[in-house]
């Protein structure tokens, strides 16, 4: 096994050793741009995690395979950015914001590319199976984008829609990251499928704490501003779990639908919206979720034939700032 400080300096020289092509720069400075403001790096680390709790070292194979996952994230986040119009992404402006929309849409699609190229240099051994859940995968993702577009333009969507189009946006890659660091070690398939089990519910967990910060964390940490889903009209777990719980949805509909144009109008926007949530307990039903999400996750790698420890210190340090 391989503990989380080795993990951790695997991860960041990874991450130095990434690079894309100089010229034309108007198309490949963007993605440098993005690799290099950091984030969390959750999927390269799952990724590193799982398969060294299968090895005492990490073949050299696992570093492509870790770096496409990250390159892939990426891609959707420059794509994403453009759709939900956001103007920072983890404190700074985002792609579309600092050059434009073209320029992001086609630095998007040459990442996407990139992730390819890397992913395809899995080993041999396990090479169909990487590419198939990756490629699946890669598709649900934005089968899920989809789905938050769509629900934003709807007021009745459900808690299992919303918990199906977050398992699809969020929840599939960091399952995916999971069980391609255990295929790539040769874990046995019950492994294999354990852990993508524990990042699916990790991923939902991690969603809904992202859901919950939006709206009531530390703008310098959280990396964007707060209360962005509230200006721009996301069915969020918040948004959801206040329709379900709710006397009067016309009420709380009002809120949500005010015009948020100007900067004292999305303060008061937000200030109203979540007041409701904060009148409903909304707040300590999304922790008591993350909460659930996170023993889910851990009690589905419960008979690994290894230690978990590092599994379990993974979720606690991902989802413990929003318990």
């Amino acid at each position: 096994m391989i503990d989380a400080k080795l993990i951790s300096a695997e991860v960041e020289k990874l991450f130095a050793s990434i690079e894309f092509t100089s010229e034309p720069a108007g198309l490949y400075d963007p993605l440098r741009y993005m690799i290099g403001i950091g984030g969390k790096r959750i999927r390269p680390t799952l990724c590193l995690t799982a398969c060294g709790l299968f090895r005492d070292e990490l073949p050299r194979e696992i570093h492509d395979c870790a770096a496409a996952l990250e390159v892939f994230h990426t891609f959707t986040l420059i794509h994403d950015d453009i759709m939900d119009r956001s103007p920072l992404r983890r404190g700074v402006p985002t792609v579309w914001k600092k050059w434009n929309e073209d320029t992001a849409i086609l630095s998007g699609d040459v990442m996407l590319i990139d992730a390819y190229t890397r992913i395809a240099k899995a080993p041999s051994k396990c090479h169909s199976e990487v590419m198939s859940l990756f490629s699946r995968t890669a598709a649900e993702v934005c089968e899920g984008q989809q789905y938050d577009m769509e629900f934003e333009l709807r007021s009745d969507v459900t808690m299992q829609e919303y918990e199906k189009m977050i398992g699809l946006k969020t929840a599939v890659l960091i399952a995916c990251s999971a069980e391609i660091g255990a295929l790539v070690a040769d874990a046995d398939p019950k492994s294999c499928e354990a852990l993508y089990r524990y990042g699916y519910q990790l991923g939902m967990a991690f969603q809904v704490a992202d859901d919950y910060l939006d709206a009531y964390g530390d703008e310098k940490v959280f990396g964007k501003p707060i209360g962005g889903d509230i200006i721009n009209g996301k069915k969020s777990w918040l948004t959801i779990r206040a329709l379900q719980k709710t006397p009067d949805k016309d009420v709380f509909m009002d809120a949500f639908n005010m015009e948020a144009a100007t900067p004292e109008q999305c303060k008061d926007k937000i200030l109203k919206v979540k007041r409701i949530y904060d009148a409903l307990d909304i707040p300590s039903d999304a922790r008591a979720e993350i909460r659930r999400y996170s023993d889910l996750a851990i009690d589905a790698v419960k008979d690994l034939p290894c230690d978990i420890t590092p599994l379990r210190d993974f979720s606690e340090k991902l989802i413990g700032r929003a318990k």
